[in-house]
């Protein structure tokens, strides 16, 4: 095998393929490359910058021929910002490569048959769909080429996102496609206050200054929820920024603050004090509301989970008798949707705090065939619960990206219900699960559903019914 130095340069590379982070594929004779910002169909020069045994990452030094999938980024921080790696591709290729990739990964590693694959459902919505963004306070901004980094001036302020592998850096975000209106305006303006008002922004590394994270949740509602975390703010801080940001937006339904000096970002086990308004906003998904609070976990694609929803009620098939499972129903938001179309759901989750949100959306909905359980799924589904609750006609898992746990597997194998639809947001997790559970179960229909544009991402759908 010939050695390859890590800066050699490659002439009229095809770009056949594009990986999970968003890079293009290419092949040498002896490498397979990961090129930045490269679309299949492509032919570039390209210059490896870092090697391994057979795979190498390159950037373009030459673009020859564009690719017909190829299109014009829409956002001035393409390429830096680790969000929305894929808008430099069509939609409509974007969707292309993520049904390919749920094939790939069912027909590789689980041996499925996909023949039977139906058409990726696409978002309606491409752009400002999320409803849902966290940006990060810093005082060490990511500086573009060119900026005199010697500068005494140098405004090195942030309120944005991380840069990918730099968790002290972040990305001054100007405007973001990903949330609508306020979204942006509340950012720039809450940004340009602190400035003004010389409230120090967070030092990651030293873990001090006042400002650490601003969240902003919103719903088709209309109602807005924002959150503004601090660490360390001088006296009177608080009050005149929270002050300005009800005073400035009005339209804030719920507006409440944080006091975190732990050493990470996470509010789970923070107190939650509120402003002005309550703690909670509203989604509707058909006639079911859901209560959504600071904490809560809920899709943050609403528009495109009622479609993944509708997908799992359907694949179902109900018929108004049967007792479902909901593994991993977080906040209940599935348990509460298909629940009047059975006789009852009960649903599983990990976090405590999720299943008490699952209890309010079931009560406030006048939901009385629900019942939920906290703790860790593998310890909780036993042979004592099923005896206790009774056999499931249909199960619904919907577990995180790291898929089920093998324990988890073998109790549903042992369990037998006649029906599983599995819903996964990593298809390569869910192919491996699948090794285990299509010994006794065929998957009669497959629907991959595009919950993220512009992003590798993408959900899917199995519908699993048990061998005759």
């Amino acid at each position: 095998m010939k050695v390859r130095p890590a800066n050699a340069v490659f002439e009229n590379v095809n770009i056949i393929d594009i990986a999970e982070e968003g890079k293009g594929v290419g092949k040498t004779d002896d490498l397979v490359l990961f090129i930045e910002k490269a679309v299949p169909g492509d032919i570039v020069d390209v210059e490896v910058y870092r090697k391994k045994k057979n795979f190498g990452e390159a950037k373009i030094i030459h673009l020859k021929q564009l690719s017909a999938y190829r299109t014009e980024p829409f956002c001035e921080h393409f390429g830096t910002c680790g969000g929305c790696k894929w808008q430099h591709m069509t939609y409509e290729a974007q969707l292309q490569f993520k049904q390919k990739s749920v094939a790939d990964a069912l027909s590789r590693l689980a041996k499925l048959d996909v023949s039977n694959m139906l058409p990726i459902v696409p978002s309606p919505h491409d752009r400002y769909y999320r409803n849902k963004l966290e940006f990060t306070f810093s005082d060490k901004r990511w500086l573009y080429d060119g900026e005199n980094r010697e500068s005494e001036t140098l405004d090195m302020n942030a309120l944005g996102f991380h840069i990918p592998g730099r968790f002290d850096k972040i990305l001054d975000v100007k405007h973001c496609y990903l949330q609508e209106d306020p979204s942006n305006d509340l950012r720039n303006a809450i940004r340009d206050f602190a400035k003004e008002h010389n409230i120090s922004f967070y030092n990651l590394k030293h873990h001090e200054g006042a400002l650490r994270n601003l969240i902003i949740r919103t719903s088709s509602s209309g109602e807005l929820m924002v959150i503004v975390v601090f660490a360390y703010p001088e006296e009177g801080q608080v009050e005149l920024l929270m002050e300005y940001v009800q005073r400035h937006f009005p339209q804030i339904t719920s507006l409440l603050y944080i006091i975190n000096q732990k050493k990470n970002d996470t509010i789970f086990d923070q107190e939650v004090i509120t402003w002005n308004g309550p703690q909670y906003i509203h989604e509707g998904m058909d006639e079911v509301i859901f209560r959504i609070g600071p904490k809560s976990f809920y899709q943050t694609n609403a528009v495109q989970a009622k479609r993944l929803y509708e997908i799992t009620r359907d694949f179902a098939e109900f018929t108004g008798n049967e007792l479902v499972y909901d593994l991993y129903t977080g906040a209940g938001t599935i348990a509460n949707f298909i629940a009047k179309h059975v006789n009852k759901v009960v649903g599983v989750e990990y976090v405590p705090s999720a299943i008490e949100d699952a209890k309010i959306n079931s009560n406030i909905n006048n939901i009385t065939n629900t019942d939920f359980y906290a703790g860790d799924m593998k310890d909780v589904l036993d042979q004592n619960f099923t005896a206790t609750h009774g056999k499931p006609d249909v199960i619904i898992t919907d577990p995180p990206r790291a898929g089920m746990h093998a324990d988890v597997v073998a109790r549903l194998m042992e369990i037998e219900a006649e029906k599983i639809v599995y819903v996964s947001c990593n298809p390569a997790t869910q192919a491996r699960d699948m090794l285990v559970l299509n010994e006794k179960y065929d998957v009669v229909k497959i629907q991959p559903v595009d919950m993220f544009p512009h992003t590798q991402h993408v959900e899917n759908v199995l519908l699993l019914k048990l061998k005759k």
